[in-house]
């Protein structure tokens, strides 16, 4: 789960790390009153993407007139990002403190695949031209693993901050700052703790001029205060009707729906949907355990999406009965009006008794022995009503 900028920065103020002043707001009136408060000021779109301020949402005001102005302009505009081609609504902006500095760095803390435990990401090129710097300048990039076990020592900042070149008088403030990094990813089940910039102020402070701070999703039982700051506004609006029916989905932006139980299984079907010549419009997981009522769901929520031109169900039953998926897909198709190609592959448990549902539903249900023949019935079904 993400959060927005002014959403991470108080949760890095709550464990020490060091942000600048200022709020939200949702009205342009309200960035003029917050802005009397902090004289000059920078108004920044909230959006879950980086890249904003190449796309037109970080903006100086200098007086609160203008930040009245930029907000006015700003809220409810379509940002576009690399990250975001297609843009996303500015439905708030934060009215934070101007800060001069003389230095940028990047500072993060993520999961460590290799190691089995977290590690400190960092690069004395920081700000908007980090990624390339990862790409084009590797050596550039300073890596420090942590144990989950023993957790962050102090000399791991001091080494850190001595190989980004961090001032001496500064090295004490940089491991305690670290240190809060470490402890919030850990005690609020993190995926990303992300500082860019981590600025050296005028003034010879470190301040995080920029904050993002992504979740665990599967941890998130465990903390009701960070559900509390989900927007669903944010969200692709299948991904977040999925979430209320424990299904694992991703919208991708190909043509061939796929309905798959099981994670690997649906890597898979991914993958050889895109050997044959298209490309998956989701990733649709339902899991082990699915019920007739979750499979109905998972079936309207592809037929929802308007790009998609075919449908590939691609079950090996195991936990997960074929019967129980036949009864869903029949169920959903009945309901919403099937009226693109579904293309099924069922094998494993109870997979006579599944064909038998669909066989008898009526449905123009197009089978496939295998998972390769399901891929090509797929596309070429798609491809035939493609070109209707």
């Amino acid at each position: 789960m993400k959060i927005h900028e002014y959403q991470a920065k108080e949760l890095m103020g709550a464990y020490g790390i060091p942000v600048p002043g200022g709020s939200v707001a949702e009205t342009p009136e309200e960035a003029r009153e917050i802005a009397k408060t902090l004289g000059k000021c920078v108004i920044k779109a909230q959006i879950h993407s980086g890249g904003r301020g190449k796309g037109g949402g970080v903006k100086v005001a200098n007086t609160p007139d203008e930040a009245y102005e930029i907000a006015e302009k700003m809220l409810g505009m379509n940002l576009v990002t690399h990250q975001c081609p297609d843009g996303k609504i500015v439905h708030k902006v934060l009215v934070t403190d101007v800060c001069s500095y003389k230095k940028e760095y990047y500072l993060a803390v993520t999961g460590d695949n290799e190691h089995a435990g977290l590690v400190i990401v960092a690069s004395a090129e920081g700000g908007t031209e980090i990624e390339d710097t990862a790409k084009n300048h590797p050596e550039l990039i300073v890596r420090e693993p942590v144990s989950v076990y023993e957790g962050f020592h102090g000399y791991q900042g001091i080494e850190v901050a001595r190989r980004l070149g961090i001032p001496a008088e500064l090295r004490k403030d940089f491991g305690k700052l670290l240190a809060g990094m470490v402890k919030l990813y850990l005690e609020k089940d993190c995926s990303l703790v992300e500082i860019n910039p981590l600025v050296e102020t005028s003034e010879g402070k470190l301040l995080a001029l920029d904050a993002k701070v992504n979740f665990d999703d599967n941890a998130l039982f465990r903390h009701p205060d960070v559900m509390e700051l989900r927007d669903v506004l944010e969200e692709d609006p299948k991904e977040a009707r999925a979430k209320e029916f424990d299904l694992n989905y991703v919208s991708l932006d190909g043509n061939i729906g796929c309905l798959v139980n099981g994670a690997g299984l649906a890597m898979a079907t991914m993958d050889i949907i895109r050997k044959f010549g298209a490309k998956p419009a989701n990733f649709l997981d339902v899991g082990g355990s699915a019920t007739t009522e979750r499979v109905t769901r998972a079936f309207e929520l592809l037929l929802s999406d308007s790009r998609v031109e075919a449908i590939m169900v691609n079950i090996f039953g195991g936990i997960m009965k074929c019967d129980v998926i036949a009864e869903g897909i029949v169920a959903a198709a009945k309901t919403t009006g099937l009226s693109i190609p579904l293309v099924v592959r069922l094998e494993g448990t109870n997979v006579d008794l599944g064909k038998k549902i669909l066989d008898e539903s009526g449905l123009a249900i197009i089978p496939a022995s295998d998972m390769a023949d399901a891929a090509r019935k797929a596309v070429a079904a798609a491809s035939e009503g493609g070109a209707k």
